[in-house]
């Protein structure tokens, strides 16, 4: 039927011809494009090399013409080869070794790091700590990440440096006494600050727009939250509290450190201040010489040398005794919605950045509020006193529960300051888990759900 052309056989050998052909074609073609692009990865490859070369260089040259300079306008990038106090050998750290001429010492290396002069007089470095093992309380650990979180917030939103120390730097130097040694070595390790600020691990803000008031404070080295009344006429254990502390970076301060330790356990006197303590303070519980009752004698008994150096701040809530300010903290936010309804400005959206710019602007609304006890103000610190929340021993006038869900509230409470430029915030100052999204304009346009 089919004719011979047709046949499947007649058909083989035109058509093996046929696809030799092009599969030499194709094998050539790809041959191309493989060299072709390897050419082209080759010369992509120097072209990338020579590219970051000038890109470096670029930004090199723009980090010599701009300094280096991060968003404060210092140079971090910048140390002379100039010898400074850092390279005495004989200058030592620790707390036992006096420091000599710290203010001329200071004063050159600012003259050498001319970017950190500006506004040296007002820069912070807070310092803080917890011990080196972890807390034989089951939620200490959790507990104080989340209060050194909060201390973290605190310094981010006013650009203050942090150091978090966590291993002893004297070994006889424990538990209270460990800020000392501690708070010396942050002082030569930050002569570009002018002031040093101990926040113990228990205490947090919870007004995270405040700002210290250092001008109240140019004439003192050392502020501490206290009242005259109960150090001189009363004699009082609690007429300070030391777990919190400002002090300047300043050879007055390096001296007074010094003699402040010697009260402590490296003291050749240490057992006979604890009795001496115990004898002029009637109210002071434990035997052992302890950091507080070594600073409030130090007052009562050298008041002509201290105490114009010494500034006892009682007007706020330089640190405040949690019993009495938990209970506040509804009545507090109520009030700072109201002032909200009345102000478009504070009900602005913003950057954290600026939250310094809102804080001044709420100022306003405050004036009446007053400070301290009584105060619908928010408190500054709210320090958990007694509680130990990493090693669970707390005092016995209070439950641990009452200790540990108080500080929830309390770190909730200042959390909801943060989250709120996050666009969030708890509902519920009791349930740390839930946050629910701000709306629009809030207060106006209604709470939180």
């Amino acid at each position: 039927m089919f004719s011979q052309d047709y046949s499947p056989f007649s058909m083989a050998k035109p058509s093996t011809r046929h696809k030799s052909s092009l599969s030499d074609g194709c094998i050539f073609l790809a041959g191309a494009f493989v060299a072709l692009l390897l050419v082209w990865s080759v010369s992509t490859f120097f072209t990338s090399i020579r590219s970051f070369d000038t890109l470096s260089e670029s930004n090199a040259a723009s980090d010599r013409q701009q300094g280096g300079c991060d968003m404060g306008g210092v140079n971090l990038r910048y140390d002379p080869p100039e010898e400074t106090f850092y390279d005495d050998p004989q200058l030592s750290y620790t707390v036992e070794k006096k420091v000599e001429n710290w203010d001329e010492k200071r004063k050159q290396w600012l003259k050498s790091h001319p970017s950190f002069a500006a506004g040296a007089a007002e820069r912070i470095v807070m310092v803080t700590g917890s011990q080196p093992s972890p807390c034989k309380n089951p939620i200490g650990d959790h507990l104080l990440l989340r209060f050194f979180k909060n201390k973290v917030d605190y310094c981010r939103i006013h650009g203050y440096d942090i150091f978090y120390n966590n291993v002893l730097l004297h070994p006889k130097m424990k538990s209270f006494w460990a800020k000392i040694p501690i708070v010396k070595a942050a002082m030569l390790a930050h002569p570009e600050a002018e002031w040093i600020w101990w926040v113990d691990s228990d205490a947090l803000f919870t007004d995270m727009e405040f700002k210290l008031p250092l001008h109240r404070y140019k004439n003192h080295n050392v502020v501490v939250h206290g009242w005259p009344r109960m150090i001189y006429e009363e004699k009082s254990w609690t007429s300070i509290n030391a777990g919190i502390f400002l002090i300047r970076n300043c050879q007055w301060s390096m001296d007074f450190l010094q003699t402040w330790a010697k009260m402590g356990p490296i003291g050749p006197d240490y057992s006979k201040w604890g009795q001496i303590q115990r004898s002029t303070f009637k109210d002071k519980l434990f035997p052992e010489s302890d950091d507080q009752a070594a600073l409030i004698y130090l007052l009562y008994k050298e008041k002509e040398k201290y105490y114009d150096n010494i500034y006892l701040e009682g007007v706020f809530y330089f640190e405040g005794y949690w019993v009495e300010i938990l209970p506040t903290y509804d009545n507090i936010t109520e009030k700072y919605i109201e002032i909200e309804q009345r102000s478009r400005t504070l009900r602005r959206r913003h950057a954290e950045k600026v939250s310094e710019f809102y804080g001044a602007e709420k100022e306003q609304y405050l004036k009446d509020a007053g400070n301290g006890r009584w105060s619908w103000r928010r408190p500054f610190i709210t320090h958990f006193t007694g509680c130990q929340p990493c090693s669970g021993d707390h005092n016995q006038m209070y439950s641990g529960e009452t200790c540990w869900s108080g500080m929830v509230k309390a770190l909730n409470f200042a959390d909801n300051q943060v989250l709120r430029k996050y666009g969030f915030v708890h509902p519920n100052l009791r349930d740390s888990s839930l946050v629910s999204p701000v709306p629009f304009d809030y207060p106006e346009e209604g709470p939180w759900g």
